[in-house]
């Protein structure tokens, strides 16, 4: 009860008031094009710059969270890949699909993080974030790339890599933190006060993209990544995490980034590089409605390894 009180409560409030200024208020799509970019180019990397430079990284192994993270990932992208022929999947419905099984609803999670555990929430979760954005990238970007129906502009995986404003933030966060470094005197201060609409900011805009339309043809394929998304995922990681010695609020961080929903950018990236953009807005609008019931259940149960 504490875990919808303190924090699915606001998210589906502050979800809800998104979507309402959106189709009631603020209609104009322009606007919330700007948030978007500005929230995901500006407000989150300097979430992540704030937060991974002055997280203590000797508080977990790397190695148990790489590995509690990463395996888990890759074994539900190869459990998409091989279900492709029973869900009748083309293409470029097999990378929204493997979009929807492992990317995750960043700003959604840093505040449960955040309403869980505080600072230390945002730390422990940023640093996840840190590992889980790069391979998430890698592997949606590659298959987009391979799968992605975009004729004679096929993208370079390098160059999306690169140009990842949560990659770059991540690494550049990473590698201040292990040199010892701090963002100096008032560009610190600067990055801290760009940091703080981050989470308010991008939960709006999550709401404002829920689309509550979804075509027949979808709910089996919304069905499937969905089990797998907000239940399978979350479950094996806090299974394998626990197992590895992780604990406490680390344990929750892990299970949390990947017990949220798939989110909006998802469209965004299937748009750019040929993926199936109808696909992938049934399951944000379906993943986000679902995820404010499951995460309350699997939290706890992911956690309690």
């Amino acid at each position: 009860m504490d875990l919808v009180v303190t924090a699915i409560v606001p998210i589906v409030l502050l979800l809800v008031l998104g979507w309402t200024l959106r189709h009631r208020l603020l209609t104009d799509q322009g606007f919330w094009s700007g948030l978007e970019w500005t929230s995901y180019y500006v407000f989150m990397p300097a979430l992540f710059l704030s937060s991974i430079t002055g997280a203590d990284l000797g508080a977990v192994s790397p190695v148990p969270l790489i590995v509690s993270l990463a395996v888990p990932v890759l074994v539900a992208t190869g459990l998409v890949v091989l279900l492709r022929r029973p869900l009748r999947a083309d293409g470029p419905a097999l990378t929204s699909l493997v979009q929807g099984s492992i990317r995750f609803n960043t700003y959604i999670g840093l505040v449960l993080a955040a309403a869980l555990h505080g600072r230390d929430g945002i730390a422990t979760f940023a640093l996840a974030a840190a590992l889980m954005v790069p391979l998430v990238n890698v592997i949606c970007v590659s298959l987009l790339t391979l799968h992605g129906d975009h004729g004679a502009n096929r993208p370079q995986l390098w160059r999306e890599l690169a140009t990842n404003p949560l990659v770059v933030s991540c690494l550049a966060a990473l590698g201040l933190n292990l040199l010892g470094l701090s963002i100096p005197g008032p560009l610190g201060t600067t990055v801290d006060l760009l940091a703080e609409p981050a989470l308010v900011c991008g939960t709006l805009v999550a709401g404002a993209a829920v689309t509550l339309r979804i075509d027949r043809r979808d709910v089996l394929h919304i069905a499937v990544t969905s089990v797998l998304k907000l239940a399978l995922l979350p479950i094996g990681v806090g299974a394998l995490a626990s197992t590895l010695g992780i604990s406490g609020v680390m344990l929750v961080s892990v299970v949390i980034i990947t017990a949220i929903p798939t989110p909006p950018t998802t469209y965004v990236l299937a748009s750019r590089m040929g993926g199936d953009t109808r696909l992938m807005a049934s399951l944000i609008g379906a993943q986000t409605c679902l995820a404010m019931l499951t995460l309350p259940v699997i939290i706890p149960l992911a956690t309690s390894f």
